[in-house]
């Protein structure tokens, strides 16, 4: 792959989980998740806990910031939902990075830019300065005309210049010297303590543990796991994010993984009904596109309301 590539702007084009436990409601961080403390003296002491945040009160308010940024209010993982995202009083925020031909780290969910820039052509098959062309903000609405794919790099600067921390799923199959540019950037950036690396590829994984070490790891899985334990354990993951098809497939998934300290978060889940669903069982976070619904159903059937 491409040598480490730090993508250097101007000054002007520098654009900058509620945590519940079964019974129990409390605040939302973002992500597009709200997380879910797990109790008891093992999960007191888990690298999950730790780094999905302080434990909270039943009751206390939520907001929530959505699945690549607020999506609800901009164009999805660009600044302007990024920024949206880390406005509020959350702790997480969630994003998609892809690797440029020229090997600069992109914020970008699909494979190709088609979607969501008024352009065409695979990712990886573009160099940044060819996508930093396009418009990835006009298909949303006139309004975000003009705003750009941001570079990991960018978006490393913003989430400094808050008190918040990141989920960053890693797209595809990356090798350990792309995972290696990853960790130079959070290095960098002073934000290897606030970033959980995702994927769900076990080779990215496996290369995230051997080549960025200190930066937290969180396993994808659209199925369910053969054991999920050891599944998890085995690179060094704090938790497993799924869907609720494998979940209500495996009524004892989420108490197995918290028995040993993991987490378990749940995607992309936009009624009440499924989000009713997932607390029951003991999710420790809830990935949604709907924030601002989440958030104002969960104050609303938090105890005392």
């Amino acid at each position: 792959m491409a040598t480490h590539y730090r993508a250097r702007m101007n000054g002007s084009d520098r654009v900058a989980l509620q945590v519940v436990r079964r019974g129990m409601t409390a605040s939302a961080m973002t992500l597009g998740l709200v997380l879910v403390p797990i109790l008891g003296p093992a999960a007191e002491r888990s690298t999950a806990a730790t780094m999905f945040g302080t434990l909270r009160a039943p009751g206390e308010p939520a907001l929530i910031a959505g699945h690549r940024g607020d999506r609800s209010t901009a164009p999805e993982n660009t600044i302007a939902a990024l920024t949206a995202a880390l406005a509020g009083p959350m702790v997480f925020v969630e994003t998609d990075v892809r690797l440029t031909s020229d090997g600069v780290p992109v914020l970008i969910h699909d494979e190709t830019v088609d979607r969501t820039t008024n352009g065409t052509g695979r990712v990886d098959e573009m160099t940044f300065a060819e996508l930093r062309s396009l418009d990835a903000g006009s298909w949303f609405s006139s309004v975000h005309s003009g705003e750009h794919i941001p570079s990991l790099e960018e978006f490393l600067d913003l989430l400094a210049e808050s008190r918040k921390k990141a989920m960053i799923e890693l797209k595809g199959v990356w090798s350990p010297e792309a995972v290696s540019l990853v960790d130079s950037l959070l290095a960098e950036s002073g934000m290897r303590s606030r970033v959980v690396l995702a994927s769900f590829e076990p080779e990215t994984l496996a290369a995230a543990q051997s080549h960025a070490p200190s930066v937290e790891r969180a396993i994808l899985g659209r199925e369910m796991l053969t054991d999920p334990v050891a599944e998890v354990s085995a690179v060094g993951a704090i938790a497993l994010i799924t869907n609720a098809k494998v979940l209500a497939a495996n009524p004892g998934l989420v108490d197995s993984l918290h028995d040993v300290g993991l987490g378990v978060l749940i995607y992309t889940l936009n009624e009440e009904q499924s989000w009713a669903e997932a607390l029951a069982m003991g999710v420790d976070g809830i990935i949604t596109d709907t924030p601002s619904s989440l958030d104002g159903w969960l104050a609303d059937t938090a105890p005392g309301t």
